[in-house]
């Protein structure tokens, strides 16, 4: 049976969909940067118990934001905590998996990113996570490799599917994310890793001819195979 999601401890967010670089880059003019390839990258997100929003929970827009985005991402809760984790062993580190919504105020991120430190106040006021925590043999059937599943994503806003795409199509599994963010750092029970935002799971990557930028009264449904629909509106 699905699990209610556990205390968060930590949210890791990573950048593991080459999609999404390049289209959410070319947004902004810019290639793809070869450091990209040479393994995973992640930011810290704020883990407040006052940012972190459950399934069916309404989600103020911040008043300093007039671009609200979101990104569809997948990510695994960590269960056995550990150091130095190598990736052949990082499955049984893992406790289950969730869909993670994390919400971007993309007008400020342009800004503080321009500056070369962040995101912060782009992305602290608001992650959603749920609508469960799904155990590793529960999604058995998807399993690829390990720490890698074949599951559709799909983001939709006020009912209408407007991207998405699949979770097999991270460049580095979770068994690898697992070992790059234990190296030299105690990872605890409760801890997320987040994927990042799935292609084409984002407005920014779409541009607002396509999907205008969120406002009170917006739904966003995120669903994702195996695990569920992860739903919040905009307040």
């Amino acid at each position: 049976m699905p699990q209610p999601l556990p205390h968060i401890t930590s949210i890791r967010d990573f950048m593991v969909f080459e999609e999404h670089v390049k289209n959410a880059r070319a947004r902004r003019g810019l290639e793809v940067p070869s450091e990209w390839y040479e393994g995973p990258t992640f930011y810290f997100t704020n883990a407040a118990p006052s940012a972190i929003y459950a399934d069916g929970a309404d989600v103020p827009r911040p008043a300093y934001t007039q671009k609200l985005d979101v990104e569809l991402e997948l990510a695994c809760i960590i269960g056995t905590g550990g150091r130095d984790i190598a990736a052949t062993d990082a499955e049984q580190h893992i406790a289950g998996f969730t869909i993670f919504n994390d919400w971007s105020a993309r007008d400020v991120q342009r800004r503080e990113m321009a500056v070369g430190l962040g995101p912060c106040k782009a992305k602290d006021f608001a992650q959603s996570l749920g609508p469960q925590m799904v155990t590793p043999d529960e999604l058995a059937q998807w399993r690829v490799a390990p720490g890698r599943y074949d599951l559709k994503m799909d983001l939709c806003v006020n009912g209408q599917r407007i991207g998405g795409g699949n979770a097999r199509d991270m460049r580095w599994s979770f068994c690898e994310l697992i070992e790059f963010a234990s190296a030299a750092v105690d990872l605890q029970p409760g801890d997320v890793l987040g994927s990042g935002t799935v292609g084409t799971g984002c407005i920014l990557e779409l541009g607002p001819e396509v999907q205008p930028w969120l406002e009170p009264g917006d739904t966003v449904e995120m669903v994702v195979e195996g695990i569920g629909t992860l739903r919040n509106r905009v307040a």
